[in-house]
């Protein structure tokens, strides 16, 4: 029995040893398997990971593209840039358009090679324009990848000019049609592009719009384009501007086309070109050589004819107008020198502050008949030289009556008229000089008269006001945004532009160039500030919203005592992009809505070379919504 028992629990021992190992090898083969399984899906994983550069992709969630981790069920990843296309208010066009806009959710490669345009001859002064715009689209998607080598292949772009489009005008007015159509659809793997507009600037704008729907996919490193698009858009305000002083320190021509490449950009229509004061006169007159040579800051730092047709040239293509600025009377200094006749006073004069606002001193003498000849000859010489513009800015700011009251060669003048010595009387030496300059002007532009512009000043005060006459003037705002001399003009029908100081200054908020401490106007005006400057809303508050036919736009400036060619573009932008918005768009919204689109903006002017301010750290970029105050 015990003999049989022990057999049995051998028996039994022996089939639970096999149970056992075939266990352990069914464990063993389960788990190879499954590790087979981890592997396979590690190395589909791995070879998803090498079809991309990187293991980042974004998903566009409540309006903001959301940065995720590429799994297996990703079939189709979004980059950064595809992704801000079309997610959000606006996706990543900026100004923001006025009108409908759709932008499908699909994009194609493009092969920025492979464009061509119908509907119009480049023979043509628009078509030749446009073709330039065309290059220009190449060549500046080809920047987008940077360093690094793009794919080739990919769809091309035909561009239809549908009729009704200009094609022999391109001059630039305050009454001139700037709205445009944008559709693309595509057509057999083809991308047809058709613009609508009626004259140059609309098309010009349209193709702005365009090539900011060409993006560079950096998972791919491809050139992208959004294939489905539908915009209607077209400015608020006719006048955006931006005006560079390159007087108090000399700015580069390179610069300066730089300055006009961010305005192209951010659809923004004038350069105004602040180019004499009392510092330096570097402008080359024809007529009166003699200035740039004694009020040049050397003999290399100016700006001649030649030079100035060929920001002139520039611009034309890029939709701006270039407006010259002879600042007169005040502002005035460096480069009379030679004219005599007592033509300007208090040049120099110390102690500066009883005379002028900064040093030097200087301002015209009214009562000087070679004045007057001097005016027309550079009024002549500036008009030939800026192609005749359709307006004509004659400064007229910051004239220091104490100055004149100075001055026996000018008292005695006005006694002989049989005028007293009070204010009241210095305003009406103001006006005589005005009043003269004015049919300088006219003479000089063939007998026609011009529009000009002037700054608000001590004419536009309630007691002198009616010196000016709104058919003839255009008025410059610098002061507070809350100023009562806003209301007054409307109310007197002024056609005005804004850069009132607490918000358009850029050159606000440093350190002071005399003394210590802050300049002038700080503090520094940020992007936020500027973005919320309304003239609508400014005009609003006033109670002059039925007077908004008079506003003409708006303009950043930079006063260049503490800026030149090094620093001009980090001055200038991104700043003023976000007014270029706010002109443009004239939106509901504040700045919070704007925000990502402005750092997408701000990321385009660097791909271009233009050296804009850094925003915020590149993560806010990378992780939308995650940098709030």
């Amino acid at each position: 029995m015990n003999v049989i028992f022990g057999r049995r629990i051998k028996s039994f021992c022996g089939r639970q040893s096999s149970i056992r190992q075939s266990v352990a090898v069914a464990i063993t083969l389960s788990g190879m398997f499954a590790l087979l399984i981890v592997v396979l899906a590690l190395q589909y994983g791995a070879n998803r990971a090498e079809q991309y550069t990187s293991i980042w992709h974004y998903k566009c969630d409540g309006g903001l593209c959301k940065k995720v981790l590429i799994t297996e069920q990703d079939t189709n990843p979004v980059s950064l840039s595809v992704c801000q296309l079309t997610c959000g208010d606006g996706g990543t066009l900026w100004p923001k358009p006025t009108g409908h806009m759709s932008i499908g959710k699909t994009v194609v490669q493009f092969n920025p090679d492979n464009i061509e345009i119908v509907g119009i001859s480049t023979q043509t002064v628009v078509g030749n324009l446009l073709q330039k715009n065309i290059a220009r689209i190449k060549e500046n998607a080809k920047k987008l990848g940077g360093p690094v080598s793009l794919k080739t292949g990919g769809t091309g772009l035909t561009i239809h000019f549908k009729e009704g489009l200009n094609s022999s005008s391109a001059k630039l007015t305050l009454e001139t049609d700037e709205s445009y159509i944008l559709q693309v659809i595509t057509v057999n793997g083809q991308v047809e592009v058709y613009v609508t507009a009626n004259t140059f600037f609309g098309a010009r704008h349209a193709l702005e719009t365009l090539s900011q729907l060409i993006v560079f996919d950096d998972l791919r490193n491809e050139l992208q384009i959004a294939n489905e698009i539908y915009i209607i858009d077209g400015p608020k305000y006719p006048y955006r501007g931006i005006l560079l002083d390159t007087s108090r320190n000399y700015v580069d021509k390179e610069t300066i086309l730089r300055t006009i490449d961010g305005m192209a950009m951010s659809k923004l229509n004038t350069f105004h070109w602040h180019i004499t004061d009392s510092q330096s006169f570097p402008y080359v007159s024809k007529t009166w050589p003699d200035f740039v040579k004694y009020g040049s800051y050397t003999p290399t730092k100016i700006y001649t004819s030649e030079m100035i047709r060929e920001i002139f040239d520039y611009a034309l293509v890029r939709g701006v107008r270039v407006l010259p600025e002879f600042d007169a009377p005040a502002h005035v200094g460096e480069g009379w020198q030679w004219v005599g006749d007592n033509a300007t006073v208090c040049f120099k004069a110390e102690p500066w502050k009883e005379y002028c606002v900064e040093p030097p001193c200087g301002q015209l003498n009214p009562t000087s008949d070679k004045v007057y000849e001097v005016l027309e000859g550079i009024y002549k010489d500036m008009l030939e030289d800026f192609q005749y513009p359709d307006i004509f800015h004659m400064g007229g700011d910051e004239v220091n009556i104490n100055c004149w009251r100075s001055q026996n060669i000018i008292t005695d003048w006005m006694q002989k008229k049989g005028w007293d010595l009070n204010e009241t009387s210095f305003y009406l030496l103001w006006d005589y000089f005005q009043e003269k300059a004015l049919e300088k002007l006219k003479i000089a532009n063939g007998g026609k008269n011009i529009p000009a512009l002037l700054w608000t000043s001590g004419l536009t005060s309630e007691e002198n006001i009616k010196h000016l006459d709104p058919a003839e003037y255009i008025i410059q705002i610098w002061t507070l945004g809350d100023d009562p001399t806003i209301g007054r003009l409307l109310r007197n029908n002024f056609k005005i532009i804004f850069s009132n100081y607490d918000a358009l200054y850029l050159d606000c908020g440093f350190g002071a160039w005399v003394g210590e401490g802050n300049n002038w106007c700080a503090p520094y005006k940020g992007w936020q500030k500027v973005y919320d400057n309304s003239p609508l809303q400014m005009i609003k508050k006033q109670g002059y919203g039925n007077k908004k036919h008079l506003i003409l736009g708006g303009e950043a400036t930079l006063w260049a005592e503490q800026a030149d060619s090094a620093n001009t573009d980090s001055r200038l932008w991104p700043r003023s992009a976000a007014m270029a918005e706010r002109l443009w768009t004239e939106p509901d919204s504040k700045w919070h809505h704007a925000e990502q689109r402005m750092l997408r903006h701000r990321e385009r002017l660097v791909e271009r070379k233009i050296y804009a301010d850094s925003l915020q750290p590149e993560w806010c970029l990378q992780n939308q919504g995650s940098c709030y105050a």
